[in-house]
């Protein structure tokens, strides 16, 4: 007899009560300051999880952007590329021998790799597959649960991408996407072969009318209204068609959906996007025009680091990565953020409630007389590590249907089923990343959960 799955498809508007947005100082001006070509990119490895790297180049070997760097060992069909022209100079590895960084030293010129390309309309699913695969865009395509690079060989449930972030200072996707609609529509069209379940895209309530992605065809739209993270796509997915035990789902950011479409649209495996210099120590927050993979010392215009106060952060401040002074940007991020290290110690802290230029999610201080004030605020935890004690901080920030201590502890203590019970399929840390801020006990949840995947990636493999 044969089994129907049935795919549960919720509301196409919807209203998230919970949640939490950040009043930070150092929003991007919607303008580009500048176009940075730059004197070296770094590849790394680690931007894309479940990916065991295989070098297939050496220090000095000549690439074009769309030339294979590394390959999968797991599943060798699956292949990083160049994201732009020039010489391999670097090969960094950390413990053990692990590869840590590619190192290529750009030309200047900006060759690509030829591909003969027919037409979208005319691609077969595997023809597109292969396509993707060869050009080093598939591991643009994230798999849920865990968060992995997605199986050539799984026709996921559905495939959602979110056109808006929520995330403190994100970039403004009609800004940077604005004038890549066709590429996107052809990203749509192309992905759309992959999955029975459609392609679901969800838009922001507050200008779901005005953006220019309200008019892409060939998607199942949805729109959400409510405070971060209303923009993180598993929040929405959550409440869209949750993803139950045994089922697969994809999801590609924006960013590479129109890197995807272009690549279909020209044939060429283009990376270059707007990235939002934000952050209370940026100098003159804004735009620049580069690719992924950027040094911090190729926006030194933007910052003055002299007191050595400052942390990098590829990405946003809740679920960025701290890649310091000498790193590089992840292969996901359209932004940077610049934040002062929080050093000082501040005694007895906990007893002066009149402290105007600190935030606070609850009603400690009085910042919620002025809801409009932004804060420049920086790294320090205001307080020590301590009890992991129950409490209800964290489903007031978290708009998910699970419970979310009893999954933090479940992670902790690497019980797989109180894990599948608690809903570990449908989590990823950054949708943790409020629950870390306003958490009391000064734990690191994100952490904790990421933990938690990669048992359940080991035990169920």
């Amino acid at each position: 007899m044969k089994i129907l799955k049935t795919v549960i498809i919720m509301s196409n508007n919807i209203d998230l009560k919970k949640g939490l947005d950040i009043p930070i100082k150092g929003a991007a001006a919607l303008k580009t300051r500048k176009t940075i070509v730059p004197d070296v990119v770094a590849m790394k490895p680690s931007d894309f999880k479940g990916f065991i790297p295989r070098l297939l180049v050496k220090e000095g070997d000549k690439v074009l952007a769309g030339s294979p760097v590394l390959a999968d060992k797991k599943t060798p069909g699956i292949l990083l590329t160049s994201p732009v022209s020039g010489v391999v100079t670097g090969i960094i590895r950390g413990d053990k021998r692990k590869l840590l960084e590619v190192l290529i030293k750009t030309d200047g010129k900006q060759e690509y790799a030829r591909t003969g390309i027919p037409k979208a309309e005319e691609l077969s699913a595997g023809q597109i597959k292969s396509s993707l695969l060869k050009s080093g865009l598939w591991p643009s395509l994230v798999q849920r649960p865990y968060g992995i690079i997605a199986n050539p060989d799984i026709k996921p449930k559905a495939i959602f991408v979110s056109a808006f972030s929520t995330a403190p200072l994100a970039a403004n996707m009609d800004y940077v996407l604005g004038d890549e609609f066709n590429n996107i529509q052809t990203g749509v069209n192309v992905l759309s072969k992959l999955t029975d379940g459609g392609i679901h895209m969800s838009l922001s309530g507050n200008n779901n009318l005005s953006t220019p992605f309200h008019k892409i065809e060939n998607v199942i739209t949805h729109v959400f209204n409510g405070k971060h993270p209303a923009g993180n796509v598993g929040i929405q997915i959550s409440h869209i068609s949750p993803i139950r035990k045994g089922e697969t789902v994809w999801t590609v950011s924006m960013l590479m959906l129109a890197a995807i479409g272009k690549y279909f649209n020209t044939g060429r495996y283009d990376l270059s996007r707007k990235i939002a210099i934000t952050g209370p120590r940026a100098i003159n927050p804004s735009y620049v025009e580069s690719f992924p993979g950027i040094s911090m010392k190729d926006i030194s215009e933007f910052y003055d680091n002299s007191a050595n106060d400052i942390r990098f952060i590829s990405g946003d401040v809740l679920s960025g990565t701290n890649i310091g002074s000498e790193g590089f940007s992840g292969f996901f991020d359209n932004q940077i953020t610049l934040i002062k290290e929080g050093n000082e110690t501040e005694l007895l802290g906990w007893a002066k409630p009149f402290r105007t230029k600190i935030f606070s999610s609850s009603r400690t201080y009085f910042s919620w007389l002025a809801p409009n004030k932004k804060y420049d605020l920086d790294t320090n935890l205001h307080g020590g590590g301590r009890a992991f004690v129950m409490s209800d901080v964290y489903g007031k920030v978290l708009p998910m249907d699970l419970f979310p201590v009893y999954l933090i502890k479940a992670c902790l203590a690497g019980d797989i089923d109180k894990m599948e019970e608690y809903g570990i399929y449908e989590v990823l840390p950054e949708d943790f990343a409020l629950c870390e801020y306003v958490d009391p006990s000064k734990n690191n949840i994100q952490d904790i959960i990421s933990k938690g995947i990669d048992l359940m990636l080991k035990e169920m493999a």
